[in-house]
C-alpha cells in the first residue's frame, strides 16, 4: 500500500491515506507513458507554419539578362532564393501530424502518470479545497505551505471557477478536473495537487 498525505489549505498535516498500486495498474508502464507524452505533445502543434517558396512569389519568369557576355553571375528570373524578395529556400509548408490512441491506452498511461506521482511522493491531497472569492495570493500561499515550488497540476472533482480563476495567473500552474485528466498534463509537472473529493472520485473511477 502506498500512503498519500492528506493536508488542510494551511499546509498541515491531517492524515494518511491509503491506496493500492493494483487501483492504478500496479506498475508504472513507462513505455506507453513515453508513447502518450509524445502523442499528445505532437498533436498540440498547429502545422500551420508556411514561408513562400520560389512558386509562391508573384514575380515574372523571364530571365533578368543573357546566359554570357554581360560580366555578371548566371541568372535566372527574379525568383531565385539568392535575391532579395525571392522566394524562401526549402520552404515551409503546412501539413499536420497526428498520432492517435486508443481509449484504453489513453486511460493506461493516464494511470501510469499518477502511479508515478504516488511512488516519486509527488502527488498532494488537499482536504478541503475551496475559496469564497477569488484570490491568487491564498492559493501560492498553500502552495508554498506545501512545498509546491516549481509546475503544478490541481486537480477539481468538477470545475469551480472560483478555484480556477485564483490560479490561473500563477506560473507553471495549471487547473483541470478529473474528467479532463490525461497523461500528458500529469507527466509534466513536478506535482499534484488533488482535492480530497477529486481524489475518492479518481479512485472510484479507476476501479
Amino acid at each position: 500500500m502506498l500512503e498519500v498525505p492528506v493536508y488542510d489549505m494551511q499546509g498541515n498535516a491531517l492524515e494518511k491515506l491509503q491506496v493500492d498500486p493494483a487501483v492504478f495498474g500496479g506498475e508504472v508502464n513507462a513505455a506507453l507513458l513515453k508513447q502518450a507524452v509524445v502523442a499528445y505533445h505532437t498533436n498540440s502543434h498547429q502545422g500551420s507554419a508556411h514561408n513562400r517558396g520560389r512558386s509562391d512569389v508573384a514575380y515574372s519568369t523571364r530571365k533578368m539578362f543573357r546566359q554570357k557576355g554581360t560580366g555578371n553571375a548566371r541568372r535566372g528570373d527574379r525568383k531565385t532564393n539568392l535575391l532579395r524578395g525571392g522566394g524562401v529556400a526549402f520552404a515551409k509548408s503546412p501539413y499536420r501530424v497526428r498520432h492517435a490512441l486508443t481509449r484504453k491506452m489513453r486511460r493506461k498511461a493516464l494511470q501510469s502518470a499518477i502511479l508515478a506521482k504516488l511512488i516519486g511522493e509527488n502527488l498532494l491531497v488537499v482536504q478541503d479545497l475551496k475559496l469564497d472569492a477569488p484570490k491568487t495570493k491564498t492559493i501560492a500561499t498553500m502552495l508554498d505551505k506545501l512545498q509546491v515550488h516549481r509546475s503544478c497540476l490541481l486537480a477539481l472533482a468538477q470545475h469551480d471557477d472560483v478555484i480556477y480563476r485564483s490560479a490561473r495567473n500563477l506560473p507553471k500552474t495549471a487547473v483541470r478536473t478529473v474528467e479532463e485528466l490525461n497523461a500528458w498534463d500529469v507527466a509534466r509537472r513536478q506535482k499534484m495537487v488533488i482535492s480530497r473529493q477529486a481524489m475518492d472520485a479518481l479512485l472510484e473511477g479507476a476501479k
